[in-house]
């Protein structure tokens, strides 16, 4: 009878027989697997010889991991640290003849650009992402925000001369509707939302206490 007795690490010993390469994902995410997903308007039963919807949508899924926002807009000769306004030093004011940028300083906010029109979902349903089914929690969902590098200056000040803007990963914790705005973690090294204590964020942050 001993013979059948499993040993008490045998999850252990069974990490360590990794026999060849493997389809699993072994990268823990914070974020839903469907909040990845593209949206796309085919019917979910399709005629035979047609595209079927779950291919369409890991071929979309796909193209878009390829895109970069940073890249896209440096081939239009864009450069993201400057679509953020700054405060301006009028003693300080670049002339015409310095030919130094900007010599007319950026001083309109994206928001005034930004359009809806064509936006695949809507805030409400972009948030609703972060619910797995049979869940209550709702985790963050994937994105990228324009976020200085210096988080303390970038709050107290965040038209400062000395911030340096980028692209960042973070994940979209909540939306608030009277000021049309998201609000925002940034990912740790590892692509991951955690709170100081190593915590998943979830339902937007809110605790108990708060």
């Amino acid at each position: 009878v001993t013979t059948f007795k499993m040993p008490e690490d045998f999850g252990s010993i069974l990490d360590k027989q990794v026999i060849g390469p493997t389809t699993e994902n072994l990268i823990k995410s914070d974020f839903p697997e469907q909040s990845f997903k593209p949206k796309v308007q085919i019917a979910f039963q399709t005629l035979p010889g047609q595209c079927p919807r779950k291919v369409e949508v890991e071929r979309r899924r796909r193209l878009y991991l390829t895109f970069d926002i940073t890249e896209l807009l440096a081939s239009k000769g864009i450069d993201s640290n400057q679509l953020m306004p700054r405060h301006q030093n009028p003693d300080n004011m670049p002339t015409i003849e310095e030919k130094r940028d900007p010599v007319f300083p950026i001083f309109l906010p994206l928001k005034i650009f930004d359009n809806k029109d064509y936006d695949c979902r809507t805030p409400e349903e972009w948030i609703s992402l972060g619910l797995e089914p049979g869940s209550h929690d709702r985790k963050p969902v994937p994105g990228k925000a324009l976020l200085p590098t210096d988080d303390v200056l970038g709050h107290e000040d965040p038209k400062s001369q000395t911030l340096i803007y980028e692209w960042t990963d973070v994940g979209v914790l909540d939306y608030d509707k009277e000021t049309e705005l998201y609000l925002v973690h940034k990912t740790d090294k590892n692509g991951q939302v955690r709170d100081e204590k190593g915590r998943p964020i979830l339902n937007g942050g809110i605790t108990p206490q708060g």
